[in-house]
């Protein structure tokens, strides 16, 4: 299948994990330098699902129902003379992410920025009402 001909999708493959870490890579590589310094220490990891303990504290009623999660301490909480309990990361869910994909008819990797875009604002404090504000819901 070319690029051109999208009516032939006999041998195409879903993305598989090292195709969405390639996305969420670019999607890094496009936020200006200056915000990215802040963010160097976020691990970012793509499951395929959050786990059953994750879907239970967010509330989840299916696996599907969650594409990111920040876990960590906010930069508005972090001082400098706290001692780090653990990693700050991004989980990115590729199975719910490209169900979201699929249904939304939006381009994969606009996506997935969307997504780590989100959660980045988690590491910087904002609530999902204030990035609801700021660059309207997904």
């Amino acid at each position: 299948m070319t690029k051109t001909d999208k009516t032939d999708w006999s041998d195409a493959l879903a993305p598989s994990l090292a195709d969405v870490e390639v996305l969420a890579d670019a999607a890094y590589r496009s936020i200006p330098a200056e915000l990215r310094a802040r963010i160097d220490p976020v691990v970012v990891r793509v499951l395929d699902f959050p786990d059953d303990a994750t879907l239970e504290e967010m509330g989840c009623e299916t696996p599907f129902d969650l594409l990111g999660l920040y876990k960590g301490v906010d930069l508005t909480r972090k001082s400098v003379s706290d001692v780090p309990q653990d990693v700050d990361m991004i989980f990115l869910y590729r199975r719910p992410l490209l169900d979201y994909w699929v249904e939304s008819g939006e381009e994969l990797g606009a996506v997935i920025r969307h997504v780590m875009i989100h959660e980045i604002g988690h590491h910087f404090g904002y609530s999902d009402d204030d990035m609801d504000e700021i660059g309207g819901p997904m």
